[in-house]
Protein backbone atom coordinates (compact mmCIF):
# COMPACT_ATOMS: atom_id res chain seq x y z
CA UNK A 1 0.00 0.00 0.00
CA UNK A 2 1.35 3.62 -0.71
CA UNK A 3 2.24 5.97 1.85
CA UNK A 4 0.35 9.41 1.40
CA UNK A 5 3.21 11.77 0.98
CA UNK A 6 2.98 14.74 3.44
CA UNK A 7 4.45 18.32 3.63
CA UNK A 8 5.09 21.67 5.75
CA UNK A 9 2.23 24.03 4.05
CA UNK A 10 4.96 26.89 3.59
CA UNK A 11 7.16 24.34 2.07
CA UNK A 12 4.64 23.13 -0.17
CA UNK A 13 3.28 26.29 -1.42
CA UNK A 14 6.96 27.53 -1.77
CA UNK A 15 7.35 24.53 -3.94
CA UNK A 16 4.81 25.91 -6.09
CA UNK A 17 5.78 29.01 -6.33
CA UNK A 18 3.63 30.51 -4.32
CA UNK A 19 6.74 32.77 -2.62
CA UNK A 20 9.05 32.63 -0.25
CA UNK A 21 8.61 30.91 3.17
CA UNK A 22 8.34 34.44 4.80
CA UNK A 23 5.43 35.67 1.95
CA UNK A 24 3.74 32.47 2.79
CA UNK A 25 3.77 32.89 6.63
CA UNK A 26 2.54 36.00 6.18
CA UNK A 27 0.21 35.04 3.92
CA UNK A 28 -1.39 32.65 6.49
CA UNK A 29 -1.45 34.59 9.44
CA UNK A 30 -3.58 37.54 7.08
CA UNK A 31 -6.13 34.54 6.45
CA UNK A 32 -4.64 34.29 2.74
CA UNK A 33 -4.61 30.19 3.44
CA UNK A 34 -7.79 28.04 3.50
CA UNK A 35 -8.32 24.65 4.01
CA UNK A 36 -11.38 22.83 4.37
CA UNK A 37 -13.15 25.62 4.65
CA UNK A 38 -10.74 27.43 7.71
CA UNK A 39 -8.24 29.42 8.15
CA UNK A 40 -4.71 28.16 8.08
CA UNK A 41 -2.44 30.39 9.91
CA UNK A 42 -0.12 27.64 11.02
CA UNK A 43 2.07 27.17 7.68
CA UNK A 44 4.36 25.11 9.62
CA UNK A 45 1.49 22.68 10.14
CA UNK A 46 1.95 19.38 8.29
CA UNK A 47 -0.40 18.04 5.42
CA UNK A 48 -1.29 15.02 3.30
CA UNK A 49 -0.15 16.06 -0.10
CA UNK A 50 -2.99 14.46 -2.45
CA UNK A 51 -4.26 15.17 -5.69
CA UNK A 52 -7.88 16.79 -4.04
CA UNK A 53 -6.22 19.79 -2.51
CA UNK A 54 -6.62 21.68 -5.12
CA UNK A 55 -10.65 21.26 -4.23
CA UNK A 56 -9.76 21.74 -0.13
CA UNK A 57 -7.56 24.78 -0.44
CA UNK A 58 -7.55 28.10 -1.50
CA UNK A 59 -4.58 30.73 -1.96
CA UNK A 60 -6.06 34.56 -1.64
CA UNK A 61 -9.45 33.33 -2.49
CA UNK A 62 -8.32 30.73 -5.79
CA UNK A 63 -8.06 27.25 -5.86
CA UNK A 64 -4.60 25.84 -4.91
CA UNK A 65 -2.71 24.93 -8.16
CA UNK A 66 -2.52 21.64 -8.72
CA UNK A 67 -0.18 19.56 -6.35
CA UNK A 68 3.54 18.05 -7.45
CA UNK A 69 2.89 15.00 -9.83
CA UNK A 70 0.43 17.02 -12.58
CA UNK A 71 0.54 15.72 -16.11
CA UNK A 72 -0.72 18.25 -19.17
CA UNK A 73 -1.57 17.65 -22.86
CA UNK A 74 -0.75 21.00 -25.25
CA UNK A 75 -1.71 21.32 -28.49
CA UNK A 76 1.47 22.91 -29.40
CA UNK A 77 1.31 25.52 -31.88
CA UNK A 78 3.34 26.32 -34.89
CA UNK A 79 6.46 28.01 -34.48
CA UNK A 80 6.49 27.47 -30.74
CA UNK A 81 9.96 25.88 -29.23
CA UNK A 82 10.52 23.18 -26.28
CA UNK A 83 14.20 24.45 -26.07
CA UNK A 84 15.09 27.75 -24.64
CA UNK A 85 18.12 27.54 -27.05
CA UNK A 86 16.02 28.16 -29.66
CA UNK A 87 14.30 32.10 -30.72
CA UNK A 88 10.64 31.91 -30.39
CA UNK A 89 8.11 31.83 -27.87
CA UNK A 90 8.48 28.45 -25.39
CA UNK A 91 5.67 26.39 -24.80
CA UNK A 92 5.80 27.80 -21.02
CA UNK A 93 4.72 30.53 -21.78
CA UNK A 94 1.11 29.34 -22.30
CA UNK A 95 1.73 28.24 -18.37
CA UNK A 96 0.44 30.70 -15.57
CA UNK A 97 3.95 32.54 -14.32
CA UNK A 98 3.28 31.12 -11.08
CA UNK A 99 4.10 27.66 -12.70
CA UNK A 100 7.74 28.46 -13.70
CA UNK A 101 9.09 28.73 -10.20
CA UNK A 102 7.88 25.20 -9.30
CA UNK A 103 10.14 23.06 -8.03
CA UNK A 104 10.52 20.11 -9.30
CA UNK A 105 10.36 21.96 -12.55
CA UNK A 106 7.64 21.30 -15.03
CA UNK A 107 9.10 19.54 -18.71
CA UNK A 108 8.21 18.39 -22.16
CA UNK A 109 7.83 14.86 -22.43
CA UNK A 110 9.91 14.03 -25.51
CA UNK A 111 9.88 17.49 -27.79
CA UNK A 112 8.46 18.72 -30.88
CA UNK A 113 10.26 20.69 -33.08
CA UNK A 114 9.78 24.51 -33.91
CA UNK A 115 7.78 23.68 -37.05
CA UNK A 116 5.95 20.44 -35.57
CA UNK A 117 2.29 21.25 -34.22
CA UNK A 118 0.15 18.48 -32.19
CA UNK A 119 0.11 16.64 -29.02
CA UNK A 120 3.23 17.26 -26.52
CA UNK A 121 3.06 15.83 -22.85
CA UNK A 122 4.06 18.14 -19.74
CA UNK A 123 4.76 16.71 -16.20
CA UNK A 124 7.09 17.42 -13.32
CA UNK A 125 7.26 14.03 -12.58
CA UNK A 126 10.45 12.39 -13.47
CA UNK A 127 9.72 8.90 -13.00
CA UNK A 128 6.82 9.56 -15.24
CA UNK A 129 8.89 11.26 -17.64
CA UNK A 130 11.05 8.17 -17.88
CA UNK A 131 8.83 5.57 -18.64
CA UNK A 132 6.87 7.36 -21.53
CA UNK A 133 10.14 8.37 -23.01
CA UNK A 134 11.61 4.78 -22.50
CA UNK A 135 13.03 2.78 -25.41
CA UNK A 136 11.43 -0.55 -23.23
CA UNK A 137 8.11 1.09 -23.26
CA UNK A 138 7.22 1.26 -26.72
CA UNK A 139 5.06 4.05 -26.43
CA UNK A 140 3.59 4.77 -30.33
CA UNK A 141 3.43 8.53 -31.49
CA UNK A 142 1.14 9.01 -34.52
CA UNK A 143 2.43 11.82 -36.92
CA UNK A 144 0.05 12.93 -39.64
CA UNK A 145 2.03 13.93 -42.54
CA UNK A 146 1.78 16.51 -45.41
CA UNK A 147 4.68 15.94 -47.75
CA UNK A 148 6.17 17.82 -51.14
CA UNK A 149 5.70 15.10 -53.60
CA UNK A 150 3.92 12.43 -54.09
CA UNK A 151 4.09 9.09 -52.54
CA UNK A 152 5.79 6.12 -54.31
CA UNK A 153 3.90 3.28 -53.37
CA UNK A 154 7.10 1.65 -51.76
CA UNK A 155 7.88 3.78 -48.33
CA UNK A 156 5.07 1.51 -45.81
CA UNK A 157 6.93 -1.77 -46.93
CA UNK A 158 10.37 -0.23 -46.44
CA UNK A 159 9.47 1.27 -43.12
CA UNK A 160 7.46 -1.43 -41.83
CA UNK A 161 10.58 -3.72 -42.56
CA UNK A 162 12.55 -2.16 -39.73
CA UNK A 163 15.86 -2.28 -41.47
CA UNK A 164 16.14 1.35 -42.89
CA UNK A 165 18.93 3.53 -41.60
CA UNK A 166 19.02 7.23 -41.45
CA UNK A 167 21.81 9.20 -42.32
CA UNK A 168 24.38 9.73 -39.89
CA UNK A 169 23.69 6.45 -37.84
CA UNK A 170 24.18 3.09 -37.67
CA UNK A 171 21.40 1.69 -35.91
CA UNK A 172 18.69 0.55 -38.26
CA UNK A 173 15.20 1.76 -37.00
CA UNK A 174 12.37 -0.23 -35.39
CA UNK A 175 9.47 -1.14 -37.58
CA UNK A 176 6.77 1.66 -38.35
CA UNK A 177 3.47 2.11 -39.91
CA UNK A 178 2.74 3.67 -42.71
CA UNK A 179 -0.98 4.63 -43.57
CA UNK A 180 -1.80 6.41 -46.84
CA UNK A 181 -3.94 9.67 -46.32
CA UNK A 182 -3.92 11.00 -50.11
CA UNK A 183 -1.00 11.04 -52.60
CA UNK A 184 0.59 13.77 -50.44
CA UNK A 185 -0.12 12.80 -47.17
CA UNK A 186 0.28 10.03 -44.48
CA UNK A 187 0.10 8.92 -41.01
CA UNK A 188 2.99 7.54 -39.36
CA UNK A 189 3.28 5.75 -36.42
CA UNK A 190 6.61 5.33 -34.77
CA UNK A 191 7.60 3.94 -31.12
CA UNK A 192 11.34 5.46 -31.60
CA UNK A 193 12.06 9.42 -30.38
CA UNK A 194 15.07 10.16 -32.87
CA UNK A 195 16.06 13.45 -33.72
CA UNK A 196 14.00 14.84 -36.13
CA UNK A 197 12.44 11.12 -36.87
CA UNK A 198 9.79 11.55 -38.96
CA UNK A 199 11.61 14.11 -41.35
CA UNK A 200 14.28 12.18 -42.00
CA UNK A 201 12.49 9.15 -42.76
CA UNK A 202 11.23 11.03 -45.64
CA UNK A 203 14.00 12.50 -46.52
CA UNK A 204 15.66 8.92 -46.56
CA UNK A 205 13.23 8.09 -49.79
CA UNK A 206 13.28 11.28 -51.27
CA UNK A 207 10.94 13.31 -50.14
CA UNK A 208 10.25 16.10 -47.86
CA UNK A 209 7.32 16.86 -44.95
CA UNK A 210 6.38 20.20 -45.50
CA UNK A 211 3.49 19.97 -42.54
CA UNK A 212 3.90 17.63 -39.52
CA UNK A 213 1.21 17.09 -36.48
CA UNK A 214 1.23 14.51 -34.13
CA UNK A 215 -2.10 13.27 -33.57
CA UNK A 216 -1.57 10.69 -30.64
CA UNK A 217 0.48 8.89 -27.80
CA UNK A 218 0.03 5.53 -26.99
CA UNK A 219 -3.95 5.13 -26.98
CA UNK A 220 -4.21 9.37 -25.89
CA UNK A 221 -5.85 11.32 -28.92
CA UNK A 222 -5.65 14.67 -29.34
CA UNK A 223 -9.05 16.37 -28.51
CA UNK A 224 -10.43 17.95 -31.53
CA UNK A 225 -11.76 20.61 -28.86
CA UNK A 226 -8.35 21.73 -27.64
CA UNK A 227 -7.05 24.44 -29.52
CA UNK A 228 -3.35 25.23 -30.62
CA UNK A 229 -2.20 26.65 -27.73
CA UNK A 230 -4.45 25.35 -25.07
CA UNK A 231 -3.52 22.95 -22.44
CA UNK A 232 -5.52 20.84 -19.97
CA UNK A 233 -4.63 18.31 -17.12
CA UNK A 234 -4.24 14.33 -17.19
CA UNK A 235 -6.40 12.60 -14.99
CA UNK A 236 -5.38 9.16 -13.69
CA UNK A 237 -7.20 7.00 -16.27
CA UNK A 238 -5.69 9.19 -19.44
CA UNK A 239 -2.23 8.82 -17.98
CA UNK A 240 -2.84 4.98 -17.88
CA UNK A 241 -3.84 5.68 -22.05
CA UNK A 242 -0.11 6.86 -22.79
CA UNK A 243 0.79 3.04 -22.33
CA UNK A 244 -2.48 1.90 -24.11
CA UNK A 245 -1.63 0.21 -27.81
CA UNK A 246 -4.72 1.67 -28.96
CA UNK A 247 -6.82 5.37 -29.27
CA UNK A 248 -10.07 6.08 -27.68
CA UNK A 249 -12.67 7.69 -29.83
CA UNK A 250 -12.05 11.60 -30.53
Amino acid sequence: MTKTPTSRVDKLLGSMGYGSRTEIARLGKVGGIVLDGADLTDVSQRIAVTPDLSKRMEIDGEALDPVPGLVMMLNKPLGMTCSRKEDGALVYDVLPDRWRRRDPAISTIGRLDKQTSGLLLLTDDGDLLHRVISPKKHVAKVYRATLARPLAGTEGDLFAAGGLVLEGEDKPLAPASLEVISPTEARLTVTEGRYHMVRRMFAAVGNHVEALHRERMGGLVLPDDLAPGEWRLLDAAQIDLIFAAEPIAR
